[in-house]
């Protein structure tokens, strides 16, 4: 039997991946380029759609030329990206300015204005949540205050990989797990007129594309997008889905009850189950088809606060944030064996709270060193996301927890989570999780494989770790000190907020 091979593109906030895999999962090859986000005012984060479409073509034609296959071998493509956030066509298919991704905070005032309306239990009661302010409605919401004649040339509604699938194929599609950002009743699953009308939108009921399930073929590679790719023109593109939902696809955790726990740009813990159950403190989506919701309590709260440090405090320009650590593993040894106790909350470009909430060092003094401040990162990085998976813990019954993302593969971070957690943590061989996760919906969508479930059983976990009983009653205590300086602090928020 001829082997099949998929390719899955994962563009990030700041890295565009496509990565080839074989029918087991396997990784034949990787592309990666890298765009760098703008940020023109505070609160504002934004790229070029043009530019995010060439560092994708960028990064499949690095796969495809390191790959020692032919591309016609290439039997399906699967795309996805960052959720939330805005990319806006005007009439004529073309960008309508600069996307907005979803690390920008400029709507923070419109959503308060609509809690303000007391819309929040209406908004969480048809919509499954309240909006973000990087929630498409918040940011059109904006556009109607800030941007009126730009609100009113928008032809087409599309979130980073619809973008990306256009430049691909040039249909128009938007996917079933991305529509439930705000723009889907959470009881049908489908388009709602009244969640437009709730915010004032429902003008733009017309400009929202036609809504596919993840597996669907949704369009195949044009012929200039081929030439700038590498890629054969005729291949077939799965309609894809939201990154944190292909990631616990990549992590073959797709059963109800299965909890995934993503450390990325944003603190994303999710778990899957047969009915919503909407709840003020998670997002309440799609998932990966009809009938099953995915319940999303996120912030953008995680390991970009250890890019972000390493960034500014680290002198290794051509290494990342992976490698910017292993050089500091020694120092980071004696660290976590040291009584330090600072805390440090992640809140560089938001949090789980409604308060303008802000990053923060508690408790340095002059004995520590640069590996202490890390090491209080990195717990900060995993008490935020334990906020989350304590909350959606009251309400479903989780089976079991896989981790990915901001080096949670390696034996410190798996192992902090476990202690933290207080669970049982499972790691898989994959480091490319949702790229993995969009090529196993392109391989269903061709036949490759005759369902998800079937598919996701090349996603073994390869290392479990276990809470250690002499780390465990001390991660309590840290994370009792961390949630008392976030109680204390809350009132103080709002004096160090930068205007926008």
């Amino acid at each position: 039997m001829t082997q099949s091979y998929l390719l899955g593109i994962d563009s990030g906030s700041t890295v565009t991946k496509a990565a080839i895999f074989d029918e087991e999962g396997n990784t034949l090859s990787l592309g990666r380029s890298q765009i760098v986000p703008r940020h023109p005012h505070p609160h504002w984060v934004e790229r070029d759609m043009t530019e995010t479409w060439s560092a994708a073509a960028q990064a499949i034609h690095r796969a495809v030329s390191h790959a020692d296959i032919s591309s016609a071998q290439i039997s399906a493509i699967g795309i996805t990206a960052h959720g939330d956030g805005l990319y806006p066509l005007g009439r004529d298919r073309q960008p309508l300015g600069p996307a907005i991704m979803s690390l920008d905070s400029r709507a923070r005032d419109v959503v308060a204005a609509w809690r303000s309306r007391g819309l929040a239990q209406d908004a969480l009661s048809l919509t499954g949540q309240f909006p973000f302010p990087y929630a498409p409605t918040a940011l059109l919401g904006w556009m109607q205050r800030e941007q009126p004649e730009r609100l009113s040339r928008i032809g087409v509604i599309l979130a980073c990989k619809d973008w990306l699938r256009y430049c691909l194929t040039g249909e128009l599609a938007a996917d079933f797990t991305e529509s439930s950002t705000g723009f889907t009743d959470v009881s049908t699953q489908r388009y709602s007129r009244d969640c437009l009308r709730m915010f004032d939108l429902e003008s733009l009921s017309e400009a929202l594309p036609e809504m596919r399930l993840p597996t669907d073929v949704a369009g195949r590679v044009t012929p200039s997008a081929a030439e700038a790719t590498g890629l054969k023109a005729g291949t077939p593109v799965v309609t894809g889905l939201h990154d944190v939902t292909a990631s616990a696809v990549g992590l073959g955790h797709i059963a109800n009850g299965d909890l995934t726990i993503t450390s990325g740009t944003f603190s994303i813990n999710e778990v899957f189950s047969d009915h919503p159950r909407p709840d003020h403190r998670w997002a309440t989506r799609n998932g990966l088809e009809p009938g099953q919701w995915l319940s999303m309590a996120i912030s953008p709260a995680s390991s970009s606060n250890v890019e972000w440090f390493l960034q500014q405090c680290c002198t290794l320009e051509s290494q990342d944030s992976v490698q910017r650590l292993e050089h500091l593993e020694n120092d980071l040894n004696a660290a976590f064996k040291d009584n330090s106790r600072i805390v440090y909350h992640p809140f560089l470009f938001g949090s789980p709270y409604e308060e303008p909430a802000s990053a923060a060092f508690f408790g340095i003094q002059g004995w520590h060193t640069r590996a202490h401040l890390v090491r209080a990162i990195l717990e900060g990085v995993v008490f935020n996301h334990r906020v989350h998976v304590d909350a959606l813990a009251e309400r479903f019954a989780i089976n079991g927890c896989r981790v990915t993302g901001g080096g949670a593969h390696t034996p410190r971070m798996a192992q902090l989570f476990a202690d933290t957690l207080n669970r049982r943590i499972q790691v898989t061989g994959t480091q490319e999780a949702a790229a993995l996760g969009a090529a196993l919906c392109a391989g269903v969508g061709v036949g490759v494989y005759g369902s998800l479930r079937e598919a996701t059983t090349h996603c073994q976990p390869v290392s479990t770790y276990r809470p250690l009983p002499q780390n465990r009653d001390a991660k309590e205590i840290a994370f009792t000190r961390y949630q008392q300086l976030v109680e204390r602090m809350a009132p103080f928020w709002d004096t160090l907020d930068t205007p926008t």
